[in-house]
């Protein structure tokens, strides 16, 4: 087949024409959503609303539309996207928690990993587990082997450091779930889940698991009318629990942080062996495993990375975060032991670095995003879900997201047909904080976004939803 020159000078204008039509199509897109977000955030009700937004195509990483884009501003949860990214660099896909328990001698051996899932309720549902499995597990691995007694209980979580409690937490919500300790052995979120309930003029309170490791002293009142209202408070007796408030029929269950959880899991142990009819005659010692013990491994239980990364990303659950982050700073020291926050900020850091992100625009404190001394700009997160996407990893990582009208913190928001199923993200909440922040699909292709509001208002998260939507409407 032969061209003549006037043939290819008409098909090289064609051409010309379809790249230029292209690029119009694409810059009237862009133009045009940039207006309606424009619009969405100049409304009156977030005039004094700070905000950092980033919008880029996931194909190639270019800025679609960009307001503050560079300014650090607080995070709240979405500093799980930047914690659990680096989980998945420094660790890798395959990785795995291994609790150990074995015995040395006669005494009873427990070895945590740092697992933020043991006895989780909702990962303990997602496997058809009953509450309590472990403790008959270990019983029963005990039994097989011909034990009846042992000696002492040593709980070993030497992986983390002993700081437990973070010091920019808010001091007074350490009894929240959201702020529980965080330590090298783990169990049931580090809760007790705590209902009143009155009967016969009088109120009861409840507890799961039932323990004598915590101590409740009861001053809920009945009442015949009105609402219910109760909540539990610390004292200065580690795990002496004040349960105060007024109770008409039942209120909870509601979550309660207890302290020490290591011994926690090592009381709870003790606890259910004595019920299984196994006798314990020495102490229950929190202390790292000695040297010279040489461990029989009775029974070892594993999480994936990928259960962590979900309750993470989709459920918010600090505790999983937090343990990642920690998790990260015992694999880059040296005994691979005393995992502590300093060292987890260091590498999460090196990792931001890493991605050629400015360090103005960046300060790690926490892995939650609890912390309202963390800093992110939206340029740091759409890098970071950038590079996540461009990796192997990236289907897994994506699982891990709440799916807009389907599941996880959003699974309330984006219900319409035309939204549900197109948005992956994570949201953020503290006080005056709001954010989002994950990936859209739309007919034009995937577009990853960030949106950080400070100062933030009661409308705020509806126009950052409308922002969202926005984008899966921008083709």
């Amino acid at each position: 087949m032969v061209i003549t020159c006037c043939e290819m000078k008409t098909k090289i204008k064609q051409l010309l024409l379809t790249v230029v039509f292209g690029i119009w199509l694409v810059s009237a897109a862009s133009a045009g959503l940039a207006k309606r977000i424009d619009g969405i955030i100049s409304q009156s009700s977030q005039k004094k609303v700070q905000f950092s937004i980033h919008i880029i195509k996931a194909n190639s990483g270019k800025t679609v539309y960009s307001h503050n884009a560079n300014k650090a501003l607080v995070p709240a949860s979405n500093m799980k996207i930047i914690t659990t990214a680096a989980a998945l660099k420094y660790l890798g896909p395959d990785y795995e928690y291994k609790t150990e328990v074995g015995l040395c001698g006669d005494t009873l051996i427990v070895k945590g990993s740092g697992d933020p899932l043991l006895g989780d309720k909702v990962t303990d549902a997602k496997y058809g587990r009953d509450a309590g499995w472990i403790f008959e597990d270990i019983a029963a691995k005990l039994k097989q082997n011909g034990i009846k007694t042992i000696r002492d209980i040593i709980v070993d979580s030497s992986i983390f450091d002993d700081e437990r409690v973070h010091p920019n937490w808010p001091k007074k919500e350490l009894n929240r779930w959201y702020a529980c300790e965080v330590s090298g052995l783990n169990y049931n979120r580090n809760c007790i889940d705590i209902t009143t309930k009155t009967a016969g003029g009088k109120v009861n309170v409840f507890i799961e698991p039932k323990t004598d490791y915590v101590e409740i002293i009861n001053k809920v009142r009945p009442i015949q009318k009105g609402k219910s209202a109760a909540g539990a408070y610390r004292s200065q007796k580690p795990n002496k629990i004040v349960v105060r408030g007024k109770c008409k029929k039942q209120v909870g269950p509601f979550d309660v942080a207890i302290e020490r959880p290591a011994a926690f899991f090592g009381f709870l142990l003790a606890e259910n062996l004595a019920r299984a009819g196994i006798n314990t005659e020495g102490q229950l010692i929190e202390k790292a495993t000695p040297q010279d013990c040489n461990v029989r491994i009775l029974a070892e239980y594993s999480t994936p990375i990928a259960d962590c990364l979900a309750r993470c990303n989709k459920d918010s659950f600090g505790l999983a975060a937090e343990a990642l982050l920690k998790t990260i700073a015992a694999y880059t020291n040296a005994d691979k032991k005393n995992g502590g926050w300093a060292a987890g900020r260091k590498a999460i850091s090196e990792y931001l670095l890493g991605l050629g992100i400015e360090k103005d625009e960046f300060y790690i404190d926490d892995g939650s995003g609890l912390s309202s001394k963390n800093k992110l700009s939206a340029n740091v997160i759409t890098k970071v879900l950038f590079d996540v996407y461009e990796s192997k990893d990236w289907v897994l990582y994506k699982a891990s997201l709440a799916v807009g009208g389907i599941d996880g913190t959003i699974g309330k928001y984006f219900k319409e047909k035309k939204y549900k199923s197109k948005i992956f993200g994570k949201t953020g909440y503290i006080d005056s904080v709001k954010s989002f922040s994950g990936v859209c699909s739309s007919r034009g292709g995937d577009y990853i976004f960030s949106i950080l509001a400070n100062n933030a208002k009661g409308r705020t998260r509806a126009a950052i939803n409308d922002i969202a939507k926005a984008i899966v409407d921008s083709e």
